[in-house]
């Protein structure tokens, strides 16, 4: 997924099929977030977006995780 970001390679510089994808996924917020605050620049939404996102999978996890770990041996 990191390479499916803005990491590496600028959102605008991307095909038009594939910008969608880049931008809606986990790992663009937080890149974009920790850019803006490293260098100085503003980060928008993206820090919201960022701690959505980890909200987001840190509660699904978790739910997988106990519905895992609790099933009954039979």
């Amino acid at each position: 997924l990191p390479l499916i970001s803005s990491a590496f390679v600028p959102i605008d510089s991307m095909p038009g099929w594939f910008r969608p994808i880049a931008e809606y996924q986990p790992f663009t917020p937080a890149i974009e977030t920790l850019r803006g605050l490293l260098l100085g620049t503003e980060i928008g939404h993206n820090g919201w977006l960022a701690v959505a996102w980890c909200t987001g999978l840190t509660v699904l996890g978790h739910v997988w995780s106990n519905k895992t770990f609790n099933k009954d041996p039979k």
